[in-house]
């Protein structure tokens, strides 16, 4: 009699572990389970997300931990190559902040940052005010702008040493002919004029990309707000104050901390112009920190550096993406 449930299951085609009163046994295992999501396609979108999340972690989060690690530790060439090295707390923060240099070069790139997204912003948005317009070739001519994007930082900053050059620069002819200076100006290796000299560069080479973004937050403002506007009284100055920077709010949100990203990030037009000098007069924390690290091998240093970088970037990134949460949500 014990033996009924048993057979009367295997009559009706089913196995003994599905009848009526028998747990159900899971003989497949989780691994079985996952490929059979991923083949009736429920678990396809994990799969989606789960290669991207693990190529970042590795290529990106991985290097990001050891770098924090490093700043941590004291680090030579001797042991570079090992995990486990002395613990020293905050030392090389202090040892930072102790540094003579390490004040002005922070300044510097105050100051790099600043004058770089102010520039590219308020020349970008003219442009893209100006191509608004829509004239006959504007097409074709805000194409020719995005030249300046699309080229490599280091033959920009190719281009910029002969610009820029004391004897024979174009920049100096030009103010030459201008009457706005009299003699030559050596904009690389004056230290009163190397840092504007890669601000200048930056800015020509970041002017393109605040242009377009721009132009396209200004094609998603309705016609009918002008046009009302216009009924209304208003003028071109106060049309652009009450509805052209409202609507573009979260756009030049999102460009301004873009901006900051790239800006920090910037490192070729200083290899190429200037090298940090002379005397650091034109050294920002990026180029430092890779000075640090593969010139001076001092690479607790340069971790400590790059540190206090990723905590400013951090921060652009929490604006950037508060901005474009609000683009979306209109």
């Amino acid at each position: 009699m014990a033996d009924a449930p048993s057979s009367i299951s295997s009559r009706k085609g089913l196995p003994a572990a599905q009848a009526p009163g028998n747990p159900v046994r899971d003989v497949g295992g989780p691994i079985k389970r996952l490929l059979s999501s991923v083949r009736d396609g429920r678990g396809f979108d994990i799969v989606l997300v789960a290669f991207p999340l693990g190529f970042l972690f590795l290529m990106a989060g991985l290097p990001l931990l050891y770098n924090v690690l490093m700043s941590f530790q004291e680090v030579d060439m001797f042991s570079l190559g090992t995990l486990m090295r002395p613990f020293v707390g905050l030392k090389n923060y202090r040892d930072l902040f102790a540094q003579p240099e390490t004040l002005p070069i922070l300044a510097n790139t105050a100051i790099f940052v600043a004058g770089s997204i102010a520039g590219q912003f308020l020349i970008g948005f003219g442009l893209a005010l100006f191509f608004w317009v829509n004239f006959p070739g504007a097409s074709w001519l805000r194409g020719l702008f995005l030249v300046s994007w699309v080229m490599p930082g280091l033959v920009v900053g190719a281009i910029w040493n002969w610009i820029l050059s004391g004897d024979f620069g174009v920049l100096n002819f030009i103010l030459r002919e201008g009457g706005v200076i009299s003699g030559n100006i050596f904009w690389r290796s004056d230290p009163n004029y190397s840092l504007y000299a890669v601000i200048l560069a930056n800015i020509w080479l970041g002017t393109a990309f605040n242009m377009i973004l721009l132009s396209v937050g200004l094609s998603g403002i309705p016609a009918d707000l002008y046009e009302a506007a216009e009924l209304d009284g208003a003028n071109a100055w106060q049309r652009f104050w009450t509805i052209t920077l409202p609507m573009m709010r979260s756009t030049i949100g999102a460009i301004i901390a873009l901006g900051l990203i790239f800006t920090l990030q910037q490192f070729d037009l200083f290899a190429a112009i200037t090298s940090g000098g002379p005397n650091n007069s034109s050294n920002v924390t990026q180029y430092w920190a890779w000075e640090q690290s593969f010139r001076q091998y001092a690479f607790a240093k340069g971790a400590t550096i790059s540190v206090l970088m990723i905590i400013f970037v951090m921060i652009a990134s929490v604006v950037y993406v508060r901005s474009t949460r609000h683009e979306v949500r209109g």
